[in-house]
């Protein structure tokens, strides 16, 4: 029970295994979790845009989106997110471990995720297909928005004027419209 997690976790074995695509993890609760990506199943849905999920906790930091709200705090640096997960992430930019490394080219980071999806680069191995068309990439986030262009989706929308955009940078950009930011000097 716990000591076989606890062991996973120093030896990075990812038992459970699933049977559609080429993920694995450390818990059987995590394989359930996953598994609703291939059922579709989305029973969380954001009141102010087209926005759905899988889980309450990621429909939870998706409203901090429209709220601004940003509770989990680097203690470094004044940087500030939605999620505890991205503080992780950046929290390990202060540090300089990144114990993973290509061996291909100089690449090194700290996830063994994020190795797996860089080492496609180097294999070609494009396994997330759209089944509308001959489109394939390496990574799932690439699909889900190539998807939008047979679906017509924009999830992403502006709160001042309601202008909606397929893709999360073209709000961002947008939003500078109403707020007068110029993030690049001449």
């Amino acid at each position: 029970g716990a000591l076989i997690k606890h062991v996973r976790s120093h030896t990075g074995e990812k038992p459970y295994k699933c049977s559609e695509c080429d993920y694995s993890g450390k818990k059987s609760e995590s394989l359930k979790r996953h598994m609703k990506i291939h059922s579709g199943n989305k029973p969380y849905k954001c009141s102010e845009c087209d926005y759905s999920c899988r889980e309450s906790r990621h429909l939870k930091n998706h409203i901090r989106t429209h709220t601004g709200e940003k509770p989990f705090k680097c203690s470094v640096c004044d940087y500030s997110c939605i999620a505890s997960d991205y503080l992780k992430s950046h929290i390990q930019a202060h540090t300089d471990d990144k114990p993973y490394k290509c061996n291909e080219c100089d690449y090194r980071c700290r996830e063994s995720e994020k190795m797996k999806i860089h080492l496609r680069r180097h294999t070609g191995e494009k396994p997330y297909k759209c089944s509308e068309c001959d489109y394939s990439c390496n990574v799932s986030g690439s699909l889900k928005r190539h998807l939008r262009t047979h679906t017509g989706e924009k999830p992403y929308k502006c709160s001042v004027c309601k202008y909606s955009f397929k893709v999360s940078g073209e709000l961002k950009r947008h939003m500078r419209t109403h707020t007068g930011e110029k993030p690049y000097k001449c």
